[in-house]
């Protein structure tokens, strides 16, 4: 009869550690991130030959037929909002779809002007 005790296996590596860094990357990337909202409706710009890409100011989407949208809000009270937004100094940017009538964005325009802005950009892209 053989007493002898029976010769340990070598340890192998724990993963633990490894999931760890894995979990704490993970959260580091989730709370450093900025998920940016999806646009409310599709909206294509229209074309024009541009030498500057606009600022990063607080962007009003105007759909085909006139509906506005921003922050969650829309129609008047989205003007309202982007008015209040814009106060610092923001200049506010227009996404307008391309098939928008330009009476309707005149109209548009002159609702901003009421509600305090007086400059605005029109996002536009390169054909």
């Amino acid at each position: 009869m053989d007493l002898t005790e029976a010769p340990r296996r070598p340890r192998t590596e724990s993963i633990v550690p490894m999931i760890n860094v894995v979990f704490l990357l993970l959260i580091f990337f989730l709370m450093t991130s900025h998920l940016a909202q999806p646009d409310p409706f599709e909206v294509i710009p229209p074309d024009a030959a541009i030498e500057a890409d606009p600022g990063a100011g607080p962007v009003l989407h105007i759909n085909a037929e006139g509906r506005i949208y921003f922050d969650g809000i829309e129609g008047d009270g989205a003007l309202a909002r982007l008015a209040a937004v814009s106060a610092g100094n923001q200049i506010p940017q227009l996404r307008a779809d391309a098939r928008l009538e330009a009476k309707a964005l005149a109209r548009i325009l002159r609702r901003l002007t009421a509600a305090g802005l007086s400059q605005a950009e029109l996002v536009v892209r390169q054909p």
